[in-house]
């Protein structure tokens, strides 16, 4: 194929607008699934329209002159300075909806939609984005040369590379102004610096978590909300540190999803202070299973003794009967047996030996080969030596030996 033939090939999204990943054409990062995409008109309903450029950077511009846009079109806006290429990912009423989230509240902050982007404006992207990469790793040397606490993660041309935006991580503050300089002297374009955290780092980078799937930073994820330790304690997760920190090495975003339901079910459970009384033993509290619903209590304060697990109802029946100054015979309810405690067989079902019959087999096999070997050779031998014994009383009777006609060369 020739190259002049060739066109720059830019994701364009799915062609479907109700796709949501299903049909395996749509992969844009925070992706907005469009339910009203069905519905007649519903593009007629507001000139607004969603585009989206590099990773998780989006922008609301107005469709001012009626183009027939619609989910995938790559399309050119108004930038400043000059214009910028992106995708369409979302137009109708919807739209609105995703302003609102964005806290965009001026019209000033909303631009135009120019036109459909043309093959010189894709031959101009296309020459831009080729130096992405080559002005990062430039650009970490210049702040290195310069002394400056900061990592330069991700670098963005505007789409007519008039323009580049510089993604940096930073703990402290940092005075960039001299590092703007130097930039704009090497590079020839103007300069943008924007700090971001390490979990919209890694949202624009994209990955795969622990739990298989792709991030929530880099998928559906807009707004972060700190995480803190008190959330695992809560669901009585691990404090592994590992475990508990995402791709960004910082604490999982999901330990905040189930929080509310644990936290509400929690309310349910009696006290961890309460001492259970009974006829046989005092009881204390030891752990709980927020989500069966159940308490086990142990008769020594710090250590695990005689468990006894029982439901949250029956745990509560004993404390207000201890109130009233009552004791039951045990934890169990009447008529209730203590499930007998077996050690938990982990090769239940599996033999330990099971390898060790191809072992042999293989031990077999390589013995009999070498007896095989070795009688080959026996037998090579004694052949040899037989052959020579004979010549040799051939010789010493004055016969000729086999195989030697005897007349001189």
């Amino acid at each position: 194929m020739d190259y002049k033939d060739m066109k720059f090939k830019i994701f364009r999204g799915c062609d479907r607008g109700l796709c949501h990943c299903a049909c395996g054409r749509q992969n844009m990062q925070l992706n907005t699934y469009d339910w009203l995409a069905d519905v007649p008109g519903n593009t007629l309903t507001t000139d607004l329209v969603e585009v989206q450029f590099k990773n998780t950077r989006k922008g609301y511009y107005h469709n001012v002159n009626g183009l027939d846009l619609k989910k995938g079109d790559v399309v050119a806006v108004e930038a400043s300075p000059g214009h910028d290429i992106g995708v369409v990912t979302l137009t109708g009423a919807l739209v609105k909806l995703q302003i609102k989230k964005a806290n965009l509240k001026s019209p000033d902050e909303i631009k135009r939609i120019y036109r459909v982007a043309k093959q010189v404006d894709m031959d101009k992207y296309k020459e831009a984005k080729s130096r992405e990469h080559a002005t990062m790793i430039q650009s970490r040397q210049i702040a290195k040369d310069l002394g400056l606490k900061m990592k330069i993660g991700d670098v963005e041309y505007q789409g007519d590379g008039n323009k580049a935006i510089f993604y940096y991580i930073a703990d402290e503050r940092v005075d960039f102004r001299q590092l703007i300089k130097v930039l704009a002297e090497t590079f020839h374009v103007r300069i943008e610096m924007k700090q971001i955290g390490a979990r919209q780092e890694a949202g624009r980078i994209g990955g795969t978590g622990p739990c298989g799937r792709e991030l929530c930073c880099a998928t559906w994820m807009k707004n972060f909300v700190s995480v803190s330790t008190n959330a695992a304690r809560i669901q009585d997760l691990s404090m592994n540190p590992q475990k508990l920190a995402g791709m960004c090495a910082k604490l999982k975003c999901c330990l905040n999803y189930e929080i509310d339901d644990y936290v509400e079910a929690s309310r349910k459970l009696p006290s961890k202070e309460i001492q259970l009384q009974t006829k046989d033993a005092d009881y204390y509290f030891f752990k709980a299973d927020i989500l069966s619903g159940t308490v086990t209590y142990s008769t020594d304060k710090n250590l695990a003794a005689n468990l006894e697990t029982i439901s949250v109802a029956r745990a509560r029946e004993i404390i207000e009967l201890n109130k009233t100054g009552e004791k039951p015979l045990s934890l169990l309810a009447d008529g209730e047996k203590k499930a007998p405690s077996k050690p938990i067989d982990l090769l239940a079902g599996a033999d330990i030996s099971r390898f060790d019959k191809n072992k042999k087999r293989k031990n077999n096999v390589r013995s009999q080969e070498h007896q095989e070997h070795q009688s080959r050779k026996n037998n090579n031998n004694r052949r040899r030596n037989n052959v020579n014994r004979t010549s040799k009383q051939q010789l010493q009777s004055g016969q000729t030996p086999a195989g030697n006609t005897g007349k001189q060369p």
